[in-house]
């Protein structure tokens, strides 16, 4: 099912604790041809590489890992990783929410509960998660090897 309209109330959002039994779908995200590519490893990734990354994710102290929720439906995934006084954020939209604004009210929905700086590291062309990033805030910081790097 396909969201329909727009949504840019980060309210109309619940964002969850993953968990292992997210797993399935969580990798059906991750190996979608638009996430691939997108991402900065392009490479399909294998259920049983997915399900040590997601064990590790799950036991890192210094890494949180939600899913974002509407109306009981899985939507998207926001990661957060502490690095020193900030954190860096990533996240995928699932593929029948892209366009809806679901990706900017989750992302937007997170970074406002986060103290201190915020950044994410975007691929030069991805002008989803451009905007996005610039809803929770974010600007510009400079461009590397082909990496924006967004910071609030």
């Amino acid at each position: 099912m396909r969201f329909e309209g727009r949504v840019t109330d980060p309210a109309s959002l619940q964002l969850r604790p993953a968990c292992l039994d997210d797993a399935d779908l969580l990798l059906a995200w991750r190996n979608d041809a638009t996430t691939r590519q997108a991402s900065h490893d392009t490479s399909p990734v294998s259920h049983d590489v997915h399900v040590a990354w997601l064990r590790k994710t799950l036991s890192d102290p210094h890494r949180q890992l939600y899913v974002a929720e509407r109306d009981g439906r899985p939507v998207g995934t926001v990661r957060v990783d502490a690095q020193g006084a900030g954190h860096l954020l990533s996240w995928t939209v699932a593929p029948k929410a892209r366009g809806s604004g679901l990706g900017s009210a989750m992302v937007a929905k997170l970074a406002s509960s986060l103290p201190g700086p915020i950044w994410a590291e975007i691929k030069v062309g991805n002008t989803a998660s451009i905007r996005i990033a610039q809803a929770a805030g974010m600007a510009l910081d400079r461009e590397q090897d082909g990496v924006l790097y967004y910071r609030r």
